[in-house]
């Protein structure tokens, strides 16, 4: 399944993709794409809808973000050997954690704001993990099991404030519009093989960024059973695994946004995102 929501901002109502690419409202049967609805019993009731059932959206509805009431927004820093080297980074040893404050979170085609001060923003295309049945202490042999699908993650960066203002990267990473995500949650049935995924980002038309997912240095397994030595996961939470080279940070000379620039990315299977670049 390809599930979404779409609405006014806040105000987002679930939906599903059907096989023609139409948009169904599936507000008759959940009341959003959260919490319970992101367990695996839960998406067997989706699931057993006959999409042609729904009523067709008609128009052209903002999407929102592809997941409700997201309680911890995980990121993954460093994760492609080559994005590491790029950034002047030693490859990691173990997983580099840090995380993204929920008011980041916004639709897969809403503007990004450039916050006040910045001089230094950047892009990164990433594969989203969702997770939905939770658990802590998960052996990596399960951890697929506790995944409801993944999405697109655009995790947008202010480097000057990640790198170069001291403390930790959180402060250069969790601005408001810094974390578009969508613009559909596509279940691990439909996702394919997300260990061998295409993935790519363009701003104003030019391709910066061309990777795959087979070049994480840890994958999804392994990024679940790790973050889990420390924190309970729970339905709804979402782990960013990381981005593949081509980063602003690592142009020559090094290439930032300023506003006005339009960012469009996608994964293979997992849809595009398109954001206009706005100062706030």
């Amino acid at each position: 399944m390809k599930l979404l929501r779409f609405g006014p901002k806040d105000q987002e109502r679930p939906g599903l993709l059907d096989a023609g690419g139409r948009l169904r409202d599936l507000s008759a049967h959940v009341e959003d794409i959260a919490g319970d609805a992101l367990l695996p019993e839960g998406l067997a009731r989706l699931a057993a809808i006959d999409p042609d059932s729904l009523p067709l959206v008609t128009g052209d509805p903002r999407i929102g973000p592809c997941v409700g009431r997201i309680g911890k927004f995980i990121c993954i820093g460093l994760n492609y050997a080559d994005h590491a080297a790029e950034s002047g980074l030693a490859v990691p040893t173990e997983p580099v954690v840090f995380n993204k404050w929920t008011s980041a979170i916004c639709g897969p085609n809403d503007d990004v704001e450039i916050p006040r001060g910045s001089k230094k923003t950047d892009w990164e295309v990433e594969l989203g993990v969702v997770i939905g049945k939770g658990g802590r202490y998960i052996e990596e042999a399960d951890a697929l099991s506790h995944v409801a699908g993944f999405c697109v993650v655009n995790d947008v960066s202010e480097r000057e404030w990640q790198i170069e203002r001291g403390g930790t990267w959180d402060k250069g990473k969790g601005c408001d519009t810094f974390g578009p995500i969508g613009p559909w949650l596509v279940t691990p049935d439909e996702a394919g093989d997300v260990h061998n995924l295409g993935m790519w980002l363009d701003v104003d038309g030019r391709r910066r960024q061309t990777g795959s997912t087979s070049r994480m240095i840890f994958g999804v397994p392994t990024l679940i059973a790790y973050l889990t030595r420390f924190l309970s996961l729970r339905p709804g939470d979402v782990i960013s695994t990381g981005t593949p080279p081509g980063v602003g940070l690592g142009q020559k000379p090094p290439t930032y946004l300023h506003g006005g620039e339009v960012m469009r990315l996608g994964i293979d299977g997992l849809g595009e995102q398109t954001q206009r670049v706005v100062r706030a």
